[in-house]
C-alpha cells in the first residue's frame, strides 16, 4: 500500500526534517495575536511523513526504551505509531480530570497559566524505561512536568522525542541532563 498523503513528493529524497518543513501549517495570531501557530496535524495525515517522523524518533533511542509515553494529545499519535513500530506498548499522558481515580498527579506551570497531568499508576510498568513523545517543545513546561510524574510512577525516562522544538523559548533548558531529540529545530 502506497502513500495517499497531501503534497506527496517523491519520498526517497526528503528527510522527516523536510517533510516537517514542507507540510506543517503555521497561522499567525493563534491563539492570541502575536503567536505564530505551527500546526503539525496536516504533517501528521501524511503517510510518508508520520513514517518518516516515526521512523526517526524509535531510531535515535533504539534499544533504550520499553515502552512510549504519549502527551496529549498529538503526543499521543506519535506515541502509538512509536510504539507499534518498536514492538512495545504505549501510554497515555492525560490532561488533569481526563482519568478515572487512582491517578498520579503532577501541577506545573504554564507561560499563561497552570496545569495537571495524570497517570494511573496500575497501568504503569515499574522500572519501565519510557521514551517520552510530543509534537512541540516550547517552553518545556509540560515535557518536564511529564517527565517528572513518570518518575513518580516508577519508571525512567530513556529520552525525549519531539517533532519541533522552538529553540527561542527555552524549553530544552528545563530538561537539562535528559537526552531530547528534536526532528526540526526552529530558532
Amino acid at each position: 500500500m502506497g502513500s495517499r498523503g497531501r503534497g506527496r513528493r517523491d519520498s526517497g529524497t526528503e528527510t522527516a526534517a523536510q517533510l516537517v518543513d514542507r507540510l506543517t501549517a503555521v497561522v499567525p495570531d493563534f491563539p492570541h495575536a502575536g503567536v505564530l501557530f505551527r500546526d503539525l496535524t496536516p504533517t501528521l495525515a501524511d503517510a510518508t511523513a508520520l513514517r518518516a517522523i516515526t521512523d526517526e524518533l524509535v531510531a535515535t533511542f533504539a534499544g533504550s526504551f520499553d515502552v512510549v509515553a504519549g502527551i496529549e494529545a498529538r503526543g499521543f499519535l506519535l506515541a502509538a505509531a512509536a510504539a507499534y513500530a518498536a514492538g512495545t506498548g504505549v501510554l497515555a499522558v492525560r490532561k488533569g480530570g481526563k482519568l478515572p481515580p487512582q491517578t498520579l498527579t503532577e501541577h506545573y506551570d504554564l507561560e499563561y497559566g497552570s496545569a495537571a497531568l495524570e497517570v494511573r499508576p496500575e497501568e504503569f510498568p515499574v522500572g519501565a524505561r519510557v521514551l517520552v513523545l510530543d509534537d512541540v517543545l516550547a517552553t518545556g513546561g509540560t515535557v518536564a512536568a511529564t517527565c517528572t510524574l513518570l518518575e513518580r510512577a516508577g519508571g525512567s525516562v530513556a529520552g525525549v522525542g519531539v517533532v519541533m522544538e522552538l529553540a527561542g523559548l527555552g524549553g530544552r533548558k528545563r530538561l537539562a541532563g535528559r537526552s531530547v531529540h528534536a526532528i526540526r529545530l526552529i530558532d
